[in-house]
């Protein structure tokens, strides 16, 4: 199988990286040039990454192209090129719809979206897709957990969830930046607390079949640490601001 990227950013090059790591069967890996130094990156440390002179090389040359760019850039660029029927596309873009892409792609080829993020990379994280396909799924499964969703109206709450990713890492760098200011060494704060929320989410994956609300009673004693700093945050109104920015990017997505 010869597997093509359109766009060179941060998830096209964890994608990579999660499948020359993976018993994924590839021949090469082609990848646009558009980010010279991520693609010359690639290219060096992968043996099978070849980087194509233009996007028309890559749909020219791969079964299953991939297509991960931004919105503008996709509404631009992809009604330009000339797919296959018996292609395999997989799309990584947002706010495109299934109907949108199918009318900019023309031919009726195999056309799925889907959601990895940056720790794909590891080998780690669930990838919802939309539609189901049995080979998409078997494919995100050697690379992370996926996720079949038939319903794309449904795959948009999945989509706003992944508008977070952000706001959690600002979270740890808060807290990291806390400890600096108290005089602890930057290097020992981030250890800490990437060390700290690493342990409590995978205790969470284990605990996953219990219903959340357990593992937030369980992590608080009376009159302890834990629950004045949910009181505090509660008080605030931290958690319904999470709430309305969950609603403001699904009502994004639903433009």
């Amino acid at each position: 199988m010869k597997i093509g990227f359109i766009g060179t950013g941060k998830i096209a090059s964890s994608v990579v990286t999660g499948i020359c790591n993976s018993k994924i069967s590839y021949t090469k890996i082609w990848i646009s040039p558009r980010n010279k130094i991520i693609a010359a990156n690639l290219k060096k440390k992968f043996n099978k990454v070849v980087v194509a002179k233009n996007n028309q090389e890559i749909v020219n040359n791969c079964n299953w192209i991939f297509l991960s760019i931004t919105p503008i850039v996709g509404k631009k660029i992809i009604k330009k090129l000339k797919f296959k029927y018996n292609q395999t596309i997989i799309s990584f873009i947002s706010t495109l719809t299934l109907s949108q892409l199918k009318k900019a792609i023309k031919v009726k080829a195999k056309i799925v979206r889907a959601i990895p993020l940056p720790p794909i990379s590891l080998k780690k994280g669930p990838v919802p897709i939309c539609p189901p396909n049995k080979k998409v799924k078997n494919f995100f499964n050697k690379i992370g957990t996926t996720i079949e969703i038939k319903n794309e109206k449904s795959s948009i709450n999945f989509w706003s969830i992944s508008g977070m990713m952000a706001s959690y890492y600002e979270i740890l760098k808060i807290m990291s930046e806390w400890l600096v200011n108290k005089g602890i060494k930057r290097s020992e704060a981030q250890k800490y607390i990437t060390s700290l929320f690493l342990a409590l989410s995978e205790d969470a994956v284990i605990n996953s079949k219990k219903e959340l609300k357990y593992l937030v009673k369980e992590s608080q004693t009376p009159k302890g640490l834990n629950e004045q700093g949910l009181k505090e945050m509660k008080k605030k109104g931290i958690y319904k601001s999470i709430i309305n920015t969950l609603n403001i990017i699904h009502k994004r997505l639903n433009r």
